[in-house]
């Protein structure tokens, strides 16, 4: 009942508090004999850390990866990998006036309900930062499926929106993660303004999956869009996803619905169909505002430090599923 593990093959058990000594995940079902490359599981990592661009948390961690298990001479050995990050930036100071009080949208006060007990520390253990375990668990991931590519980006951030339906082979993301580079330094400027006024926003993220196999997925409860929900609503401050047409749905017609098969998002039944995998996901703004926004290091709104993480939560699904299909021998 720890909810701590995510999968059934390739698995993540996810461990560490905010402000303990480090946070770390336990990965199991991870092939032998892949080659990794630590700088790029550092740079995966310092995608989702923070206080690298303006307007985002202004806590600065280094975020060093250490590989304690599972690797030798630079291969994978089949057997769990454990990783760890220490946590170097911690300033616990700043959440003591949160001892005694709770904060509305956060786990503060259902914490306590469920355990009697909690790290008010930057939210201990509902800490955003345990979220580096999860890119940890992706960047693995993503070495069982080198033919899948993952790409997400920002759709809608406050007053900036990007046009539907962007091609994959025409996206150019800027340093936030929405698809133009003109718009840079009017999200940093929108973002920083946000800080300053102790406000937050939300948004929304598209994921693009391409060359995912078809028949991942089973037909009743271990839907693939069933474990992507899972996956991506377990993401701090994700409150929505869906696939395809999605909600737009509601308003139409079978027979309108019915013309395209892309409009199904890639997913038919609950199994990959081969085509394109499309999903969004919404995102609430953060509730931590006002002074208490302006005396912490809280971010204005998640989406830029998220869309490496539910990259990885998506890489994490599709793996586990590709070893599962892998072991039925239909691929």
């Amino acid at each position: 009942m720890s909810g701590n593990t995510f999968g059934k093959l390739f698995t993540i058990t996810s461990f560490g508090e905010s402000h303990g000594p480090a946070m770390g995940v336990v990965i199991d079902g991870m092939p032998a004999q892949i080659e990794i490359n630590t700088d790029s599981l550092r740079n995966e990592l310092l995608r989702r850390s923070p206080g690298l661009i303006a307007g985002t948390s202004e806590r600065k961690e280094e975020d060093r990866p250490e590989i304690l298990s599972g690797i030798y001479e630079g291969k994978t050995l089949g057997s769990p990998i454990a990783v760890i990050v220490k946590n170097l930036g911690q300033k616990s100071s700043d959440y003591d006036q949160l001892k005694n009080e709770v904060r509305p949208g956060h786990a503060d006060q259902t914490y306590m309900l469920k355990y009697g007990i909690r790290d008010h520390r930057g939210g201990g253990r509902s800490s955003a930062r345990e979220t580096l375990s999860r890119v940890i668990g992706g960047y693995f991931a993503g070495l069982v499926i080198p033919q899948v590519k993952v790409l997400a980006y920002i759709e809608r951030l406050g007053p900036f929106a990007a046009a539907n339906n962007l091609s994959p082979e025409n996206l150019i993301l800027g340093k936030y993660g929405f698809p133009s580079l003109d718009h840079d330094q009017d999200i940093e400027n929108f973002l920083v303004d946000l800080r300053k006024q102790g406000e937050s926003v939300g948004g929304n993220i598209r994921i693009i999956i391409e060359n995912c196999p078809p028949g991942l997925g089973a037909p009743v409860f271990d839907k693939l869009k069933a474990d992507f929900a899972k996956a991506f609503l377990s993401v701090p401050a994700c409150v929505s996803f869906s696939f395809g047409l999605g909600d737009r749905m509601q308003a139409l017609r079978g027979s309108e619905v019915s013309l395209d098969q892309n409009n199904f998002g890639g997913i038919e039944g609950g199994i990959s169909n081969g085509k394109m995998i499309s999903m969004n996901l919404v995102f609430k703004p953060t509730t931590t505002l006002g002074k208490r926004a302006l005396e912490g290091r809280h971010d204005p709104c998640v989406l830029p430090r998220a869309i490496p993480i539910v990259e990885a939560m998506a890489k994490i699904v599709l793996a586990d599923h590709y070893l599962r299909q892998k072991a039925y021998g239909r691929l």
